[in-house]
């Protein structure tokens, strides 16, 4: 596919389409790609995800960008930004968000991925920061905030997350583009 928004060595990040309902609907329905979130996603709401980043990108040139595994051309899941506006300390703002079907897990897809992300966001896009989000609980996910060199920045309860639900819990982690370190081949 040539309309990459995105390309690393390995991965070619691309805005959505119809073709890629069926397999994110199979990630979406999935418990263990879900685990850290609320419950599982039914396809009427994974169509309403899609059109929403579809939406997203239309409106603000970045948005949970649709991932396909170069090699085979195979949809692999979404690695993008998307604008929070959820009511918290350090809202509204852009966030860098992952999810990858299961059996692409392990091959370092989503670090490779949103460290492009990360330097398109300030590189092409020009942002002053981005955040991540996790539930305290999903140590995956915070150590590939780290590994994109992120750094923890604040401690809350999700509003949209049942106030008895434990992954309510949540930490955000923080990039700023004035510290961010960019490759010799990177430029601002």
């Amino acid at each position: 596919m040539s309309d990459y928004i995105i390309k690393t060595n390995r991965l070619g990040l691309r805005n959505w389409q119809v073709s890629d309902i069926k397999p994110t609907t199979k990630m979406n329905a999935d418990k263990a790609v879900r685990e850290f979130f609320p419950n599982t996603m039914s396809q009427l709401k994974t169509e309403s995800f899609i059109k929403n980043m579809q939406q997203h990108f239309t409106t603000y040139g970045y948005c949970y960008f649709a991932v396909d595994e170069l090699a085979t051309n195979e949809f692999i899941g979404f690695i993008g930004l998307s604008n929070q506006t959820f009511k918290s300390d350090f809202t509204p703002c852009v966030d860098i968000g992952w999810r990858l079907l299961s059996k692409f897990w392990g091959n370092g897809y989503a670090t490779e991925g949103a460290l492009a992300c990360i330097n398109f966001a300030f590189r092409t896009l020009k942002l002053k920061e981005v955040y991540a989000i996790a539930p305290e609980l999903n140590l995956k996910s915070q150590r590939v905030m780290q590994k994109i060199g992120m750094s923890k920045y604040i401690h809350f309860v999700h509003p949209k997350i049942d106030k008895n639900n434990p992954l309510k819990n949540c930490v955000a982690y923080r990039s700023l583009r004035s510290d961010h370190k960019f490759n010799r081949n990177d430029s601002l």
